[in-house]
């Protein structure tokens, strides 16, 4: 065989081999693609196990939140089930807080609200300091200042002893209240929280931070591939 065409035969082989190739690479490789994101709060590692790609890992239980019974601005009851299988944001917010970082973080939580309108699995919260005053009413009023819409982006407000439970204890978050000079004062964590499906807390972000609302952009996103890559691996 002459070299021109032995040269022929390995260009060709050469090219239906590589789409082979990559997509061996792809299947292989694409699977670790990302870093999973850290899952925040206390965890056990359980007795049980499941199955990833064929091999039996021991299943850890890591903290969730599930422990609430709150009203969003329709008066709707609100609780954990109302967000079983979605991605929630969860942020604190008090209405009478007319502050730039309080309007900052409404601005940023209606932009996510925005970009994710059409997505059934992600859902937004912004739970209330001052439950005394922030009535279902005042959350209604304030509703329409902000654009929130109910079930997409809930106002929330309930008994006290449970938010603030739900703020310091469920969500490792700092909230507290005093009063100076007979008026209550706030003090709070302007953080951006995120939970995944199972309500576990998986990211904390600075509301007034651009470059850390990108990156909770990102991780949504990293969230729902994950869901898909466990639903996958039959998890």
């Amino acid at each position: 065989m002459k070299a021109a065409s032995i040269k022929k035969v390995l260009i060709l082989v050469t090219i239906l081999a590589v789409p082979g190739f990559l997509y061996n690479l792809l299947v292989e490789k694409g699977k670790n693609r990302y870093k999973p994101l850290p899952i925040f709060g206390s965890k056990v590692v359980a007795s049980t196990f499941h199955s990833v790609r064929g091999k039996q890992v021991p299943d850890t239980i890591y903290h969730k939140v599930d422990n609430f019974k709150l009203l969003n601005q329709e008066g709707d009851t609100v609780t954990a089930k109302t967000y079983s299988g979605k991605i929630l944001v969860l942020n604190l917010f008090y209405t009478t807080g007319n502050t730039d970082a309080v309007n900052f973080a409404n601005r940023a939580m209606k932009a996510l609200e925005h970009a994710y309108h059409k997505n059934e699995v992600v859902r937004f919260a912004s739970l209330s300091i001052d439950p005394a005053r922030d009535t279902q009413e005042a959350l209604a009023k304030y509703a329409k200042g902000v654009s929130a819409q109910a079930d997409k982006w809930n106002l929330l407000t309930g008994d006290s002893a449970m938010v603030y439970n739900l703020i310091n204890k469920e969500l490792s978050v700092d909230a507290h209240k005093e009063i100076l000079n007979g008026e209550p004062k706030f003090t709070y964590s302007n953080l951006f929280v995120l939970l995944d499906y199972q309500h576990r807390i998986r990211g904390y972000y600075e509301a007034t931070n651009q470059e850390a609302l990108t990156k909770l952009d990102d991780e949504i996103k990293v969230l729902i591939a994950e869901e898909l890559r466990n639903n996958n691996d039959g998890r």
